[in-house]
This record gives structure tokens, C-alpha cells and sequence, in this order.
């Protein structure tokens, strides 16, 4: 700014004393327009990366712009609040919850107030801690056997292997369900047991937790190994009257040990099911580390999230009994399956183990 001063200072100097000297006409003088150049715009999301592409809930941005010839720098967030910046960097923190599409526009002004626009559209994610209330949780605190207040073993191998060509005879004992360290552990083994070579646990809520929307948290680690197949999912709780896939199927979370780095979120519903085609995919190649596997359900849509990532929407339009047997009561389902019709079991596979910090059921 001083020079712009010192600028039009000898301006109007040399056109006062021309006009002094000689008596001439007084003619206007202008400033050289300033225009800058070789703008560039970068946004980095607060805890973005391969598992969180939409940042880690926190909604922070950091945004840097730089431009030849620029002395300020005005942001807009695409959300109403523009903020400006003398040297081009600038942290924003957006409220929204859920995950939302913006435009960032930053405008770079020279001294003479002449302007270029560079902008990038971004997607973020807010964690909505503050307005969803806790309406169930299972924390998994007591040590030993599960707390049958919550759960129910199913036992045995189901009807064909539970409908899919599993292995493995789900049992109630404490070598294959158990709780410690804080933590649900179900584990998968090789072993002979009533007739089958592999045992495991299947856990279900069923009449005992039952609800109808809302947003579920599953902090869990998955196991390891060709033929495991983990599963945290839902079943209507008419799925003993309707059958399925009348009741309508919630997988939160599906994992095969042959395709280890990939999870799925899936639907289930006499429209799609078995080999669904309404499923998600998302790579995470830290599987076998906790990750939260998150749904967030309402009477439009279904959403699904690792680490609040949403990776696949499920919301058919128009909805039908056909398409949409999901305004009724779910209940929980916690197992690993060994082996299905369409896959096999690693011959040197002994145990493997998925654990389960905490299931967060909030009112959304």
C-alpha cells in the first residue's frame, strides 16, 4: 500500500506543479491496472487418506492459495462465510453433519484492487456427536461369558449351512465367543466338532434389541485367513413370520478372507438378494486393525461409512414392499462363517479371531 501512496502522491505533485508553471489544462492521470497472475488453489481435508477420503469428521480444512502479484486473498466456502487472508493461508472448520458437497472459490486482489477466481470443489464430512442421542450401546466391559441379557447363541449349522454352504457348527462355549480386555472376541477354529470340521459363534439380539432407524457404530478388527467370512449385519425382527428376503437384510459390514482388502456394505430385499447387486464396496488394507463400520439409517435412505467414509447410499425411488422392506424393527447378528458354496478354506487354516470393542445405536 505504500507504494501505491508514494505513487499517486508524484502523480498529483507533477500535475499540480505542470499546471502552476505553464497554466495548462488539467488533464486526469490513472494507475497501471495490476492484474495477477499464475493463481493456484490447494485444499487439504483434516485426516484425509485412502480409508478417509472425506476427512476424519473433524470438518477442518487448510487452504492455500498463492498468485504473482497478489496482496490479499478472499475465500468462500460455499456455505455462506467468506474470510480473508493477507498471506493465503487459511484453516476452516465446516459444522454440517453428514457428509456435504462444497465449492471453494478464492478471489486474489492486487494493489489495485483487480482480481482473478480459482476454485475446487470438495466433499467433507462432519461427525454429528452433539445433536444424536445414545439410544443403545453394547461396551462389552464385563470379562467372560457374553451377557445373555443382550444375546443369544444360535447353535449348529442352520439349515444347508445357513442357507450359503457354510462349514463351520456355531456353538455357545467359551473357546469360541467370549468377552476380554474390553472386547468381544468370536473366534473361528479348526477343529472337530459334532460332525463338522470348523466351530465358531453366531450372536443375535433378537428380542432383546430391536429398533427402527438410526445411526450404528461398530468398532471392530476383523480376522484373518482364506475361508473366514465375518459379518456385523441386521435382519427384520418379522423374519421369523415373513422369512427372508421378505424381512429385509443390513449387512454393515461383509469381509471374505480370499479378498482381504476389500469390505462391503450390502442390502438384502425380495427385490435384490443373494448375489446382491445393491451392495458397496471400499478397500481397506488395514483390515485387520480396529476400524468403526458405521450405517445410518432413516425412512429414506441407508448410508454406509468406514470411519465416517461413506462409501454406498442405498435409496430407491419409488419405494416399495418390493424394494424397501426397512420401516420395521432389526435386530443384530455378530459371526464368522467358514466357507460358503462359492469359495474355500485355506486346508492350513487353524483360528482366526474377530474382535468387537463397542455396538453405538444413536437417534438420528
Amino acid at each position: 500500500m505504500i507504494r501505491v501512496i508514494t505513487l499517486i502522491f508524484f502523480l498529483i505533485t507533477s500535475c499540480s506543479s505542470e499546471n502552476s508553471t505553464n497554466g495548462g489544462d488539467n488533464s486526469a492521470s490513472t494507475v497501471e491496472e495490476i492484474i495477477p497472475t499464475n493463481l493456484n488453489l490447494t485444499i487439504d481435508i483434516l485426516g484425509q487418506n485412502t480409508d478417509n477420503l472425506n476427512g476424519d469428521g473433524s470438518g477442518v480444512i487448510n487452504c492455500s492459495a498463492s498468485a504473482t502479484d497478489a496482496i490479499n486473498y478472499e475465500f468462500r466456502f460455499g456455505n455462506g462465510e467468506v474470510v480473508e487472508s493477507a498471506s493465503g493461508n487459511i484453516e476452516f472448520t465446516y459444522t454440517a453433519p453428514g457428509l456435504n458437497n462444497y465449492i471453494v472459490y478464492v478471489y486474489a486482489y492486487s494493489e489495485t484492487e483487480n482480481y482473478v477466481v480459482d476454485f475446487q470443489a470438495i466433499s467433507v464430512y462432519v461427525t454429528d456427536d452433539g445433536s444424536a442421542g445414545l439410544i443403545w450401546s453394547e461396551e462389552f466391559d464385563e470379562t467372560g461369558a457374553i451377557n445373555n441379557n443382550n444375546w443369544t447363541h444360535e447353535i449348529g449349522n442352520g439349515n444347508g449351512g445357513w442357507g450359503n454352504g457354510e462349514s463351520q457348527y456355531y456353538t455357545n462355549r467359551l473357546e469360541n465367543s467370549r468377552v476380554e480386555d474390553g472386547v468381544l472376541k468370536i473366534t473361528a477354529k479348526t477343529e472337530a466338532y459334532q460332525g463338522y470340521n470348523y466351530t465358531s459363534s453366531r450372536l443375535i439380539s433378537r428380542d432383546k434389541f430391536e429398533f427402527q432407524y438410526g445411526r450404528v457404530d461398530i468398532r471392530a478388527k476383523l480376522p484373518e485367513g482364506q475361508g473366514t467370512w465375518p459379518a456385523l449385519w441386521m435382519l427384520g425382527a418379522n423374519h421369523s413370520s415373513v422369512g427372508w428376503p421378505e424381512c429385509g437384510e443390513i449387512d454393515i459390514m461383509e469381509h471374505w478372507g480370499h479378498n482381504p482388502t476389500v469390505v462391503a456394505g450390502s442390502i438384502h430385499t425380495p427385490y435384490s438378494h443373494g448375489d446382491t447387486w445393491t451392495t458397496g464396496h471400499l478397500n481397506v488394507s488395514s483390515f485387520n486393525e480396529f476400524h468403526i463400520y458405521s450405517i445410518n439409517w432413516t425412512s429414506e435412505k441407508i448410508q454406509f461409512f468406514i470411519d465416517d467414509n461413506l462409501y454406498y447410499t442405498y435409496n430407491p425411488s419409488p419405494k416399495n414392499i418390493e424394494n424397501w422392506p426397512f420401516d420395521a424393527p432389526q435386530f443384530f447378528i455378530l459371526n464368522i462363517a467358514m466357507g460358503g458354496s462359492w469359495f474355500d478354506i485355506d486346508p492350513n487354516f487353524v483360528e482366526s479371531t474377530m474382535e468387537v470393542d463397542y455396538i453405538r445405536v444413536y437417534d438420528n
